[in-house]
């Protein structure tokens, strides 16, 4: 996948940088696969923002996903590639040998007319392939890893995201996590050989707040900008400096602060993520 870069005919394209889609094979979705996606806006509902800088963008449709994988032992064929408007991977759209269609997320690699297979036991290391993690080798790459039996894939599903299978212990596998976070997870769970395609997506240049708009983000105001009755931040003459640590608007500090509190799962962190 190529990145290409526009004549600056405009100010704001001179920044801009965008994918070629060379990999995409059709521009339209499979429609029994698709639903209709409502936009809240960032309200919850009772109508009040939960959720600050969302709303407008552009209309999508919803893709129905398979993140359980749950066809086990029936081939399938890639029958395209595709772009999805909800998340920064790409999909591709699986004929199964029953005649059913599911899509899942296309990793890097995988071509169209390309058999992949779900098992519960050894099949091929072959990207777009899933089975349990018991029988994937270590030091293999995954993606869409479940983090509890038949719950479906939770985890490393974003563009260019891979998991690596560090060493296996008793029931459970150790995976590092693209967060670089080590993490017990059960060898019962699925996870799917290869990493996550669309690797440039994290290379691209946004160009202008405009295309931000398109994707139903709106502005970002700054603390120091607000008033203090908006902001701990707020107010002063001049450029303040806000006079205390970053805080959120809501006096919770921010750049460190760790708000974990699931002392449950606490046992499964071999190793917290890197600062």
């Amino acid at each position: 996948m190529g990145i290409k870069t526009y004549r600056p005919v405009t100010s704001s394209l001179r920044q801009k940088t965008g994918l070629t889609f060379e990999e995409l094979t059709t521009s339209e979705p499979h429609k029994p696969l698709v639903q209709s996606l409502k936009k809240s806006g960032g309200r919850n509902l009772r109508g009040r923002i939960s959720i600050r800088h969302r709303g407008g963008g552009h209309k999508r449709l919803y893709r129905i996903m398979d993140f359980k994988r749950d066809k086990i032992d029936i081939p399938g064929i890639v029958e395209t590639i595709e772009y999805d408007p909800n998340r920064s991977a790409f999909i591709s759209l699986i004929k199964y040998r029953d005649g059913e269609r599911r899509y899942i997320l296309s990793p890097e690699n995988l071509q169209v007319g390309q058999t992949v297979i779900s098992a519960d036991r050894q099949v091929d290391i072959l990207p777009g392939n899933a089975m349990l993690l018991r029988y994937i080798p270590m030091g293999t790459i995954i993606h869409n890893i479940e983090m509890r039996k038949a719950k479906g894939g939770q985890m490393a599903k974003a563009a260019g995201s891979g998991a690596q299978i560090l060493a296996k212990e008793g029931d459970y596998a150790q995976i590092r996590l693209p967060s670089s976070e080590i993490r017990k997870i059960h060898l019962d769970c699925r996870a799917t050989i290869g990493q996550v395609g669309n690797v440039d997506h994290q290379n691209i240049s946004i160009g202008k707040a405009g295309r931000n708009r398109w994707k139903g983000k709106r502005p970002h105001v700054r603390g120091t900008a607000m008033n203090p009755v908006d902001h701990p931040h707020g107010g002063g003459e001049g450029k303040a400096k806000g006079g205390r640590d970053p805080v959120s608007p809501w006096g919770q500090p921010t750049k460190g602060y760790k708000t974990r509190r699931n002392k449950r799962t606490q046992k499964y962190i071999v190793r917290r993520r890197s600062k």
